[in-house]
């Protein structure tokens, strides 16, 4: 394997740490706080990846399961971690199951019962993401009581104004 490829995206990852967090001290400890997904969960994934279209060719498809599977929890681990985004990020791990069967179902017999449940994780996965990012965008947007209050004042002055009108 070419080393370029195996050390430039954890000089990326690196950049991209230093450019959010600021003023870091690198030490072991915040390395491995930081980038654990990198460093145990995603490897592991790709390394299922690697055994099944390379060593195993193409034969032994049930490796798939738990390699999609970690490969996409690895990423969102590594995504909520950076970013302390975990109340949002968790429908993902359903996801990561939906990741790895739809997997099996692709390179493997083409299993239409499969999509059964592929769906169903897929589908509550978004829905999910859907309402927890639009509560969290919402409780962001109004986080100061004051901003609630004046809304509904305005609202509330504007109906009035709309109703002695007609």
């Amino acid at each position: 394997m070419n080393r370029s490829a195996f050390i430039g995206p954890i000089l990326i990852l690196l950049g991209v740490f230093l450019f959010l967090k600021g003023e870091v001290t690198f030490s072991t400890g915040s390395i491995f706080a930081n980038f654990w997904p990198t460093l145990f969960v995603i490897p592991v994934g790709v390394f299922f990846h690697w055994l099944y279209f390379f060593i195993l060719q193409r034969r032994g498809v049930g490796v798939l399961v738990p390699g999609g599977i970690l490969l996409t929890a690895g990423i969102v681990c590594q995504l909520s971690t950076l970013f302390n985004i975990w109340g949002l990020m968790w429908p993902g791990f359903m996801m990561a199951v939906a990741v790895g069967l739809f997997e099996l179902y692709w390179f493997g017999g083409r299993n239409r019962y499969l999509l059964i449940p592929i769906n169903i994780l897929a589908v509550m996965s978004l829905l999910f993401f859907a309402i927890f990012s639009i509560g969290s965008l919402i409780s962001s947007v109004f986080h100061n009581q004051s901003i609630i209050a004046i809304a509904l004042i305005v609202v509330g002055g504007a109906m009035m104004l709309m109703r002695s009108r007609s």
